[in-house]
């Protein structure tokens, strides 16, 4: 759905509003090329266009939600529209006043389409697989546009497109023996492609080396992006909502106390100028450009959805009480030096089932998987067994943290469970003195 058929819904619904009814319109919408392989070779391919509409009606400190999928055809998403307009107005008497209803009563409008350059679905696909030619690779490609829009009777206009692509796969050697890459990103370049794929090759040829076990201890290890990734996601699991902070149940207390610091060079933000999620909310407050959640290893702010905003007396900066586009700063270490570095440690690709072990500790426990081996001399020697760790962000993201990467990685959420994600992160690698394996 276009910007201009969304907010010509939207007039067309505000003009049957009755009384001091309040309407917010929100749009989710997406045009989408999904490409599954298995074996190097297409299993399915196919094209999503889609467009939901979700309604807040709001009268008398009351409120109201519903939504309703729309067809793509004019007189019948109106009609779809005014049907669910009077199924909200009919169970607007029998709902409780609400007590944290909160929406911007100034207006403003907003348009913001993110620049992009990506090839057509069926070119990647042609490009990966002539890369990959030999390779076992499972994965899936996302590609298109994802747009929301937002429209009130009191007057916000506000529209948010961007295009990208997410690359996701795994090449196998045989069994659980795996490499995991991902390319994502707003603009398609072959070459970069190209070159993860060649980086997997060397990898997987290592991993046809005898696994080798290491005895539970502490080992120094750098951590790529996508494995710094789920230290991000699990920060982000209560560690920066102001209701977590305020009901003391936040796993960064001793933090946001004083009682701990990370390391200095240590910062993090919701860059919300950078990232694929729009700058409104669905209840009509804007967003700040950035919000900096660690500055300097200390706290900075933490994230204030609308209905916390009016539970806490605070001011919005967020559609939810977690980061939808984290960024972390970049270090000194250079892309090239990650292994002379390491000396003898563990490369870590990824990291998988993390959760937490000690909460109050900040500390979590997780898996090794895919793309984890061991360093001689600043050279990868083996593939490592399966191996647990238990460990405190406290220490990974403090004093045991040596540096980040000069180069960061754009990672876009893979999730499409009721649509393409718009999640992102920006993130670099870590080299940390080391991490606590268990078992």
């Amino acid at each position: 759905m276009h910007q201009g058929t969304f907010f010509s819904l939207a007039e067309r619904l505000m003009d049957r509003l009755q009384g001091a009814e309040i309407l917010f319109a929100n749009l989710n919408a997406e045009d989408s090329d999904f490409v599954r392989l298995n074996q190097n070779r297409v299993r399915q391919a196919g094209n999503v266009h889609s467009a939901s509409l979700a309604l807040t009606l709001i009268n008398d400190s009351k409120q109201v939600e519903g939504s309703c999928d729309l067809r793509g055809d004019a007189d019948t998403d109106l009609t779809l529209a005014l049907d669910l307009l009077v199924r909200l107005r009919e169970r607007l008497p029998h709902v409780p006043v609400d007590p944290y209803l909160n929406f911007c009563e100034q207006p403003f409008e907003s348009t913001r389409v993110l620049p992009a350059q990506l090839t057509d679905a069926s070119d990647a696909i042609d490009t990966l697989s002539e890369q990959a030619d030999g390779m076992d690779l499972v994965g899936i490609l996302a590609s298109g546009r994802i747009a929301d829009g937002l429209a009130s009777s009191i007057g916000h206009r506000c529209w948010h497109q961007s295009d990208s692509f997410n690359l996701d796969w795994s090449c196998y050697l045989e069994r659980d023996k795996a490499v995991k890459g991902t390319y994502s990103g707003f603009v398609w370049e072959p070459d970069q492609l190209a070159a993860r794929i060649a980086a997997q090759r060397v990898r997987l040829d290592l991993m046809n080396h005898p696994q080798r076990h290491l005895a539970p201890g502490r080992y120094r290890a750098f951590l790529a992006p996508a494995a710094v990734q789920e230290l991000m996601d699990m920060l982000a699991w209560g560690g920066f909502g102001l209701r977590d902070h305020r009901t003391r149940q936040t796993p960064l207390l001793a933090l946001a106390n004083g009682q701990v610091e990370l390391h200095p060079h240590l910062n993090i933000r919701e860059a919300n100028d950078r990232g694929l999620t729009s700058r409104f909310t669905a209840e009509g407050f804007s967003k700040p450009e950035r919000v900096p959640l660690i500055a300097g290893g200390h706290f900075g702010r933490c994230l204030v959805d609308a209905r916390c905003a009016k539970e806490y007396d605070a001011e919005v900066n967020a559609s939810a009480e977690y980061p939808e586009s984290v960024e972390v700063d970049a270090g000194d270490l250079p892309a090239d030096e990650i292994l002379d570095r390491i000396g003898s440690g563990i490369y870590i690709g990824n990291l998988w089932y993390c959760n937490w072990s000690d909460r109050n500790a900040c500390r979590i426990t997780g898996m090794t998987r895919f793309g984890t081996f061991w360093v001689e001399n600043g050279m990868l020697s083996a593939p490592l067994a399966v191996m647990r760790f238990d460990d405190s962000l406290y220490r990974l993201l403090g004093d045991r943290l040596e540096g980040l990467t000069q180069e960061r990685e754009l990672l876009l959420s893979a999730s499409t469970y009721g649509g393409r994600s718009s999640d992102s992160a920006l993130l670099p690698g870590a080299l940390v003195s080391g991490i606590n394996l268990a078992l």
